[in-house]
């Protein structure tokens, strides 16, 4: 019994704050902070598929970066002219990969989110507030490893006739990517229209109707509640007070954290850390209860 079984409640408003926390912080410790808890316990809930996804996500931040600081010229420490003799400088550079390195976090809190927060957790929050909102998340959260593994099918058969993501040369394999493409437009037109149809029949949208669920705020979630507003109220205090503030135009400032800023940042790290470490203390009492 990991976080996810924990009270939907519970898994919301941690992943709203640690999602909060990626894009709002720009400070080096910050970011440090939440790549890495966001990497681990996204290899924590996906395993191989999430090193690989993740590793492959730090090229693009360096792409992106070059793209922004050739584009965006702002700062007074200029490295080099680009094609069109714009000087490219070390602030926007620097920005550029700040930018990056706060978008791979998001993707990878979302992608051990997609694997905490089943389409039941939304019915049940967010069923009785507003319906169709909840009707369009949870086929959304369904939709997307769907979408996954309707390429690999599509791929795979396509293999057979030689038209493969990976055969022919470069030319060859965009179009067959193209192809690809194409077939799964097609395949979402159809699958979301019959995802509609057969929602409406089941009356999701009629007034008044409830939902089943089986969730119930016990003392661990608490327990957990209580942490995790400790933790959050220490992050905001610092947040509100500034220890986390960056410039990068004109000049690359920041403020060395002092002892409110490293009281902020203990308490945003054991935030990013809590679901993570609650893993780890029931594998450990489970281990412990079957050796004994």
């Amino acid at each position: 019994m990991g976080f996810e079984a924990c009270h939907p409640a519970v898994n919301f408003i941690f992943f709203a704050s640690v999602l909060w926390g990626s894009v709002y912080f720009q400070h080096p410790v910050f970011l440090a902070i939440a790549w890495l808890c966001a990497f681990s316990y996204s290899v924590r809930r996906a395993g191989r598929k999430a090193v690989i996804f993740n590793l492959c996500l730090l090229p693009l931040i360096v792409v992106f970066a070059l793209y922004y600081s050739a584009y965006h010229h702002f700062g007074v420490t200029v490295l080099r002219k680009n094609f069109i003799d714009n000087n490219m400088t070390l602030e926007s550079l620097i920005y550029g990969l700040v930018i990056g390195l706060r978008f791979a976090t998001v993707c990878m809190w979302l992608e051990a989110l997609f694997s905490v927060v089943s389409s039941d957790k939304v019915i049940y929050l967010f069923g009785k507030v507003s319906p169709r909102l909840s009707l369009f998340l949870t086929i959304l959260l369904r939709f997307l490893p769907r979408l996954f593994r309707e390429a690999g099918r599509i791929n795979l058969a396509r293999k057979a006739i030689g038209r493969g993501t990976g055969q022919g040369n470069l030319l060859r394999r965009f179009c067959n990517c193209l192809g690809i493409f194409s077939m799964l437009i097609t395949w979402m037109i159809s699958a979301l229209a019959l995802e509609s149809d057969s929602m409406r029949s089941r009356g999701s949208l009629l007034r008044g109707r409830t939902a089943f669920s089986i969730y119930r705020f016990d003392n661990r979630d608490r327990a957990f509640v209580i942490s995790l507003f400790t933790c959050l109220t220490l992050t905001l205090m610092g947040a509100i007070l500034g220890t986390g503030r960056m410039w990068y135009n004109p000049r690359i400032l920041w403020r060395p954290l002092n002892a409110l800023g490293l009281l902020t940042a203990a308490g945003y790290l054991v935030l990013c850390l809590m679901p993570l470490g609650l893993e780890l203390w029931t594998d450990y009492r489970f281990r412990k209860a079957r050796t004994s």
